[in-house]
């Protein structure tokens, strides 16, 4: 039998149809439907005001780098951007849930931009900071630019997932087929953008001025992301406070089953919600040692530049793979799709392992890339099913910044196999990076199972 984990998508935050109009017919296919549910203007904005962030720590290494002359220091400066980013994201979250996305969008805002245009000054100031201690200005500007970073990308999921669990004049299947077509829509533009800033940064850099990058971001985020903001779709999720559930009365003294269902309902949720976040660091590990791995392997017969253009080969069939879950049918659950998808990846990340010239390994990381995007797309979705009441908001910035995290955990580990053993070695990482992200999701699959089959806990 089917758990409620494998059935369509449903939250318990409330929604606000005032603000939004009310969804027609789609005419053009399913994601033709997206704006209708959002307003047109809700797709660009959360495209564009999420660009920062992917420009933001290829933006602060090649701008400490080229002032500096320290490939340390900018290699630091951009792994504390990383830093700050993954622990500041869940606290942004955290605070969405019980603030309101609007709030801490707006505060979020204004701090990024002062702390990217500090980041920028204090380069400029200590020109001559060739070792760590000297570059503690750059280094502290350049956390807390990470940690300030809007989360667009995380809380426009949160959006969609309101806007889609309870449109009116809809059925649960045809919400759950809106709900697979926006996240895929989300994660073609975190492709998107991740491909587009470090390009953008790199072109603006080398034409112009290396701090004009870092500049362009901070002015994108104080104009779009206040736009995105105050949007009508925040409207959509409104804060659930935290509360006794209805009719209960505290459990008497006698009562020892009632507060040990309890805990085990809470110890089901913490699982629920810790397996994904998990895939995520390791999702996070796969590009991180990718990208590390194809640097060394691109130098062994050109120059480790070249390692961008054959990583966008991945980049590129990942975004078109994510767009094509909208199509899938409805009977491949979440966590069928998570299995199928990371069985798929692991044993195509084995072929990294052959190629020893550049064609051949663009072909083996467009093929590769075709699973990436789908299982991204399928893991948000199940961190959407798992949240708490309240709390949606938090587990979509902590499974964007397991990602982070992970991305540098994988380019250290991948960084010194290569240094020591050569990029051989290297490709292992993502190797087993995608095993062990096949194995969280027949965790996942039990475990979300057993926690369908149990009455969920109340808000």
């Amino acid at each position: 039998m089917a758990s409620t984990l494998d059935a369509p998508f449903s939250t318990d935050a409330l929604i606000s149809t005032a603000a939004l109009p009310a969804p027609a017919p789609a005419k053009g296919g399913r994601f033709a439907r997206l704006p209708l549910l959002a307003g047109r203007s809700f797709i660009p904005l959360g495209l564009f005001a999420r660009l920062p962030l992917a420009m933001l720590t290829v933006g602060a290494l090649t701008l400490v780098t080229a002032v500096t002359g320290s490939y340390a220091v900018g290699g630091a400066a951009a792994g504390a951007v990383g830093i700050g980013s993954a622990l500041g994201a869940p606290v942004l979250g955290v605070l969405a849930d019980r603030l309101g996305q609007r709030r801490v969008l707006l505060v979020s805002a204004i701090a990024n931009t002062v702390a990217i245009i500090a980041l920028i000054l204090a380069a400029y100031l200590s020109p001559g900071a060739q070792d760590l201690a000297a570059a503690v200005p750059v280094l502290a500007a350049a956390f807390v630019a990470g940690a300030s970073c809007p989360q667009v990308g995380p809380l426009a999921r949160v959006r969609w997932m309101a806007l889609t669990s309870r449109t009116p004049g809809r059925g649960a299947a045809a919400n759950s087929a809106d709900l697979d077509t926006a996240l895929s829509y989300e994660s073609t533009a975190d492709e998107l953008t991740f491909v587009l800033g470090p390009a953008l940064v790199g072109i603006l850099a080398s034409l112009l001025a290396p701090w004009l990058p870092l500049a362009l971001a901070a002015a994108l985020t104080v104009v779009l992301v206040p736009a995105f903001a105050v949007h009508p779709t925040h409207h959509a999720v409104i804060r659930t406070a935290r509360r006794r559930p209805a009719g209960t009365a505290p459990a008497a003294a006698g009562d020892r089953h009632a507060g040990s269902r309890t805990a085990a309902q809470r110890a089901r949720t913490f699982a629920a919600v810790a397996l994904p976040v998990l895939a995520m660091v390791c999702m996070g590990t796969f590009f991180g040692s990718t990208q590390t791995s194809l640097s060394s392997f691109s130098a062994s017969f050109a120059t480790s530049e070249l390692a961008g253009l054959l990583y966008a080969a991945m980049g590129l069939s990942s975004a078109a793979a994510a767009l094509s879950v909208a199509y899938w049918p409805r009977r491949l659950t979440v966590n069928v799709r998570w299995i199928a998808c990371a069985a798929l990846m692991a044993g195509l990340a084995s072929l990294l392992l052959l190629p020893t010239t550049a064609m051949p390994m663009v072909l083996v990381l467009f093929v590769l890339g075709l699973p990436v995007g789908p299982l991204m797309v399928t893991v948000f979705a199940i961190g959407g099913l798992v949240a708490p009441a309240g709390k949606l908001g938090t587990v979509m910035t902590a499974l964007a910044s397991g990602i982070v995290a992970g991305t540098a955990l994988g380019s250290s580990i991948a960084g010194q196999l290569a240094q020591n053993f050569g990029y051989s070695a290297a490709f292992l990482v993502p190797v087993c990076a995608a095993t062990a992200l096949f194995l969280l999701g027949t965790a996942a699959a039990v475990v979300l199972r057993q926690r369908g089959r149990k009455p969920a806990p109340a808000a």
